[in-house]
């Protein structure tokens, strides 16, 4: 029988954030417990940010090569035609199911559902309260999107997450059918807010970092909850389960970092050596055993291919290979010489050698310049480049050979498909604008979009699916609440920990013209009193470019429609 595959990451959690690798105030008991029982990667990396990660992981590409090396500004939507790790997995009869944070695209094609997930609850963008999520979403009591649908749930969401892993599993269970569960928290990911009771052991740190490590010993605690269900259902030993985290700490450095350096976001090992704890007790992978070989997100992928004995999707060339045989203790898997490339762009057009990392054993260039040998100097102090020219060419020629493949691919934006039975109407959010640099930050969380701060105007890259009858529908404020273009909000309610994104006062925009500029045709129209929305109908061809939607006030002040709708008719 195909073993079971339970893939549980989650977000800003770093090495150092684990009791059992040595912090000395946070505890962790349930992953202590899995970490005893399991293969763990001691040397593992992912990308230092969020979405970067996830479409590494999810597709065994580099973050570089697959569009997504940003996490906001349409530079964390996937590319159309990769394939993701459930595409496999469903063809070969796996039930599969992702729940939680999927940040690689909120629209048709690059969704989860998209690609080969059968079920799905998901918030929306990179996080609970960002702007793609349901309107006023602060972790407690959340509105999630099941199915395509959005559904309200009851509790913390990371009990929610798991709360439906749990279901789907036992109900695999009961079918008999082997199941790849994709569970992904975006907790401990800020704004901190942590149940109570599990914050209040760690008051004395401050608010923000007791949140923090309450959201991590609540995960602690699912993750209990987790295996004891494994166990009761009889799957342990058919079931690999996996625990890992997307870049390095956010906050847990304040208390303790493993001795590494850097944090979320650097190309120092801070960023991005993350945990990696594997477990399946029936394919010989468990009893506590260190494996030390340089691994990375790009492995993931084709190591789950292999030990489920599932075929590689065909046309399809990873990035990264098979650690299956260093995971049973045995002889080959990657190359002790491979060179492995991370780096932390988040810009609208990768620049050389930014915050990057080239990898090889014991050896990390840093920004193509700097040399440092980890079993001696693990904090990265001591620059040694001038006394090892001869490694620091080879680390080099690696990075240039990447780049020089994928630098002609920079300027292709994936876009939005519009008119697609699968996303009809589907809903455009400013978290999505194609913003340059020199243009700032997209609008990225509902703080952003009631205050009217960060870019005031963007633009997103579309493409119509078919020709027709389109509807345009441009709005300030959500759909799900329908409120005037020019209408105030007051604060929302406040959640456990630091202020949510809905206490925020909400400002106004008193619209007086609304403009669209889609795909070459632009047409105008007033803004009546009092509208939540302005509606606009023409034919559009099938075709590709950019949609820009404007409001303009009186005085000629322009604000850009935070939510567009667009409906095929």
């Amino acid at each position: 029988m195909q073993p079971n595959v339970i893939l549980v990451m989650t977000d800003d959690q770093g090495y150092g954030d684990l009791s059992c690798h040595g912090n000395p105030i946070l505890k962790t008991p349930h992953i202590d417990l899995l970490h005893s029982q399991s293969v763990r990667m001691t040397d593992y990396h992912v990308s230092p940010t969020c979405a970067p990660t996830r479409g590494a992981l999810l597709t065994g590409r580099y973050s570089n090569r697959i569009g997504v090396w940003h996490t906001i500004n349409g530079r964390s939507i996937l590319r159309e035609g990769e394939v993701v790790i459930a595409e496999p997995f469903a063809k070969a009869g796996y039930a599969t199911a992702m729940f939680g944070k999927w940040h690689l695209g909120d629209n048709f094609p690059s969704r989860a559902e998209d690609h080969g997930f059968q079920e799905v609850l998901r918030h929306g963008g990179g996080g609970v309260g960002q702007t793609p999520d349901f309107w006023d979403n602060a972790y407690f009591d959340g509105t999630y999107i099941h199915n395509g649908k959005p559904e309200p749930a009851k509790g913390f969401c990371t009990d929610v997450f798991f709360d439906a892993a749990m279901a789907f599993i036992r109900t695999q269970a009961k079918a008999k059918k082997p199941f790849l569960v994709y569970l992904a928290t975006n907790a401990p990911h800020g704004p901190m807010h942590a149940p109570e009771e599990f914050a209040a052991p760690y008051a004395g740190l401050g608010k923000h970092v007791a949140n923090f490590f309450g959201m991590i010993a609540n995960i602690d605690a699912n993750m209990g909850r987790l295996m004891r269900l494994v166990d009761a259902e009889g799957l342990a030993n058919e079931t690999i389960l996996i625990f890992t985290t997307d870049n390095g700490t956010s906050s847990g450095n304040r208390v303790f970092n493993a001795g590494m350096r850097g944090m979320k976001g650097s190309e120092y090992e801070g960023g991005h050596r993350v945990p990696f704890f594997i477990r399946w007790p029936g394919g010989n992978i468990g009893g506590g055993r260190d494996v030390s070989q340089l691994a990375a997100h790009v492995d993931v992928f084709p190591t789950l291919l292999q030990l489920c004995g599932i075929p590689a999707p065909a046309k399809v060339t990873f990035d990264g290979a098979s650690v299956a045989p260093l995971l049973r203790g045995g002889e080959g898997g990657p190359a002790p010489g491979r060179i492995l490339i991370t780096d932390s762009q988040r810009v609208h057009t990768p620049i050389k050698w930014k915050q990057s990392s080239v990898m090889s054993g014991h050896w990390r260039l840093i920004n193509g310049q700097a040399l440092y040998d980890i079993r001696s100097d693990p904090g990265q102090q001591k620059d040694i480049a001038a006394e090892n020219a001869v490694m620091v060419e080879r680390l080099k020629a690696a990075y240039e050979l990447q780049w020089a493949g994928l630098q002609p691919t920079f300027a292709n934006a994936q876009p939005i498909v519009l008119g697609n039975d699968a996303d009809n109407p589907c809903r455009l959010t400013c978290h999505d604008w194609l913003l340059k640099d020199a243009e700032g930050n997209a609008p990225w969380n509902q703080a952003s979009i009631r205050a009217m701060r960060d870019a005031p105007v963007g633009e997103w890259h579309v493409r119509t699916d078919r020709p027709g009858r389109y509807r345009i529908t441009l709005r300030r404020w959500p759909g799900e609440i329908n409120i005037p273009i020019a209408a105030d909000l007051p604060p929302g309610s406040p959640v456990p920990g630091e202020k949510a994104f809905r206490c925020t006062a909400g400002k106004g925009f008193p619209a007086t013209r609304a403009r669209i500029d889609i795909l070459d045709q632009i047409r105008e129209q007033d803004v009546p009193a009092n509208a939540s929305a302005v509606t606009f109908e023409l034919p559009l061809e099938t075709h590709e470019g950019t949609l820009r939607a404007i409001f303009t006030d009186a005085t000629g002040k322009t604000l850009g429609a935070y939510y567009v709708e667009v409906q095929r008719l």
